[in-house]
């Protein structure tokens, strides 16, 4: 955990020192750095048996609670609608 810290901060530290520089190859580079990170999670996804033998109930639960934040979001925002157009009266 420490050696992450670390590395932010010093990240931090370098990017205080080159602020003034123009880098405009930065954000490809980190791009292509978080598609790299995104293929070696899946892979190490891929390769867990624990997890691909329960695909189907951690899709299961992911529904429930994806149906559940939509209906729930809906909800307040129907209420908050009514509220609103109510004090308009």
């Amino acid at each position: 955990m420490f050696i992450v810290i670390a590395f932010m901060l010093l990240g931090g530290i370098i990017g205080y020192f080159l602020r003034k520089k123009e880098l405009g190859y930065i954000p490809k580079i980190i791009t292509i750095l978080i598609w790299l990170l995104l293929l070696l999670l899946g892979m190490e996804v891929g390769s867990n048996p624990d997890i691909v033998s329960g695909i189907a109930t951690i899709g299961k639960e992911a529904l429930i609670i994806t149906v559940a934040a939509v209906m729930g979001s809906a909800a307040m925002a129907l209420l908050l609608w009514k509220l609103i157009k109510r004090g308009k009266r």
